[in-house]
């Protein structure tokens, strides 16, 4: 393996290894004197409570007298084999579980500190840096406005597809026809309490009746949802409502205020929303001009709770200056909270072996087992977290690695002109370096994928960088090196295989425990769930409703996610990942 891995690998050990009481999901820059094992003080971050607190965390109990006590395990430790396939060996002290070894794989569970892991909703700007629709693509195959840069893809609806599209730098809703609104919005229906605002402008201005265009938030559908819409007058005032729909009936939260007068066509207005439970504020402004400090609306209601964010445009009817284009320049979500984020509370940590365990216990592996015990130093879990949103860049301070970053939350793939996700986001694009293998081949940089990880480049960053397991080029089928690929995995993995599919059902993989790959056949259209497995992941743990949940790099989250947008990262229930789960593999 390369050494600027190892030399990395060490440093960040030691920056998250600052605190006893948590592993939170911090900001840092290693240093020398952390690479030789000297840790800096870490600032916990809470987990999410309020709007514009920490989207993503890893927290553990408040400190308490045990934290400061380093445990003893009484000798000698006791060794049993347990039954079932494949063979594992439980260690325990004094009748307690204190390690679980599998034969042929380099994972280690030991009991540790209790831990929630937990994820939001992270903040987004799409400035719409695509051109759509694709001309080449099947009509039924074409994406109007894209993928959203902050996760899940922008739905078009009313009265035509063709009144949608994107230009480098601009969201087009075309209004060809009076009375019928245009809603954009964005596919994550689960946001309560968000801050989000929006740029637009209409190229003309309105004659016979007005236009207007909307910040819609908690949107349910077309018939039911929240909006702050700018009314443009035939004038050329402009007028802010605050208005909710319910089964198309629209009632006026506050009455109508003019915010402008005289307005040219052209004139770019930014609308910001920013609700609270039950409180919702609102304010628009020319964008040339300052952000006015205070919010000119300022009303509470409770009609709707969690809804999607998103657009709308509207002809009043006897509008005469048809076609006009509302030009949306900017959509940018500076905060938000899901009603339900995902959580896992659990005591178990995932450590690596420097080779695989062969079944036979030594003095040796009772003093790693020793050493392990007790420790909060980053492991499995921990260092996959640390990709989430919300977590920052991590620095290498010394070595060959020195001014790379090798931790923060990541992206899947930048987009191409169609607005699509590309994959191919390796560990080492991340870093934005190329990268020799024990082979010799070289793979070079993309300055395209750096901060990206697909799914595959994920585990691999998380098993093959960080944790010190070798790592192949591309397709290997010896079984000591991680492969490239998520199907070459399913079948070549170092390690061994806990549950594959029958070809007919998902596997229930009784003996899955957190750090396991789960592998799926999810994306390939194939409906044969044995053909292959396409998509990656690393086993959580079990969430607060009961369901086992995974980690993994996503095109529609754009990046690690534990989350359900995009469908559910669960292996129970019937979500897509739940039915084509195919393998189930330890390191």
């Amino acid at each position: 393996m390369n050494t600027m891995s190892n030399t990395s690998r060490r440093s960040v050990l030691a920056v998250l290894a600052a605190s006893t009481a948590s592993l939170p999901l911090v900001s840092t820059t290693a240093s020398p004197a952390q690479a030789t094992g000297t840790a800096a003080p870490a600032t916990p971050l809470a987990a999410p409570t309020t709007l514009g607190s920490t989207p993503s965390s890893v927290t553990t109990a408040p400190l308490g007298a045990a934290h400061f006590l380093r445990e003893t395990l009484r000798s000698p430790l006791t060794t049993r084999i347990l039954p079932g396939t494949p063979s594992r060996t439980e260690v325990t002290s004094d009748g307690r579980r204190v390690a679980l070894l599998t034969h042929g794989a380099r994972t280690v569970l030991l009991p540790g500190p209790e831990r929630t892991f937990t994820e939001n909703k992270h903040p987004f700007v799409d400035d719409f840096g695509r051109t759509l629709p694709d001309p080449s693509l099947p009509a039924d195959r074409r994406s109007y406005w894209g993928s959203s840069p902050g996760g899940g893809v922008w739905s078009t609806l009313g009265p035509a597809d063709t009144d949608y599209s994107v230009l480098p730098g601009t969201g087009v809703i075309e209004l060809t026809t009076d009375y019928a609104s245009r809603h954009a919005s964005i596919r994550d229906n689960a946001l309560t309490d968000v801050d989000v605002r929006s740029v637009a402008r209409f190229d003309k201005v309105p004659t016979g009746e007005a236009c207007s265009y909307a910040l819609s938030f908690g949107y349910q559908n077309t018939h039911n949802n929240y909006r702050a819409r700018l009314s443009f007058v035939t004038s050329g005032a402009v007028q802010l409502r605050v208005e909710k729909e319910v089964d198309d009936t629209v009632t006026q939260l506050v009455p109508a205020l003019t915010v402008a007068t005289g307005v040219p066509a052209g004139t770019d207005w930014t609308i910001r929303v920013r609700r609270e439970g039950t409180r919702i504020r609102a304010k628009a402004w020319a964008s040339t001009a300052p952000e006015p400090s205070g919010w000119a609306v300022d009303v509470t209601d409770s009609t709707f709770g969690a809804g999607r964010v998103g657009l709308r445009a509207l002809a009043n009817r006897g509008c005469t200056s048809l076609p006009m284009k509302l030009l949306v320049s900017r959509f940018q979500l500076d905060a938000g909270t899901w009603a339900e984020p995902p959580t896992v509370t659990h005591g178990d940590w995932v450590r690596v072996l420097p080779e695989p365990f062969d079944g036979t216990w030594t003095p040796e592996l009772e003093s790693t087992v020793r050493a392990w015990s007790g420790s909060t130093a980053p492991d499995v879990l921990a260092y996959a977290a640390m990709f989430l949103p919300g977590a920052p860049a991590v620095i290498s301070g010394s070595g060959p690695a020195e001014g790379r970053q090798v931790l923060g939350a990541a992206g899947y793939g930048y987009l191409d002109p169609r607005g699509l996700r590309r994959e191919g986001a390796d560990f080492h694009e991340y870093m934005d370096t190329g990268w020799t293998f024990p082979d010799g081949t070289h793979t070079g940089r993309s300055s395209k994928q750096v901060g990206n990880l697909d799914c595959s480049g994920y585990t691999r960053m998380v098993y093959g960088y960080h944790m010190g397991v070798p790592m192949a080029a591309g397709e290997d089928t010896s079984g000591t090196r991680i492969p490239r690929r998520s199907r070459d995995m399913a079948d070549h993995a170092p390690g061994v295989r806990i549950a594959r599919t029958d070809g007919v059902i998902p596997p229930s993989a009784e003996q899955l425990q957190p750090g396991d790959l789960v592998l799926f056949n999810a994306d390939s259209g194939d409906d044969n769930v044995m053909a292959t497995a396409d998509h990656v992941g690393i086993h959580l743990g079990t969430d607060t409703a009961g369901g086992r949940r995974f980690l993994s790099s996503r095109k529609t989250v754009n990046g690690p996610t534990m989350s359900d947008l995009g469908g559910a990262s669960l292996l129970d229930g019937t979500g897509t990942y739940a039915r084509t789960l195919h393998t189930v593999h330890r390191i």
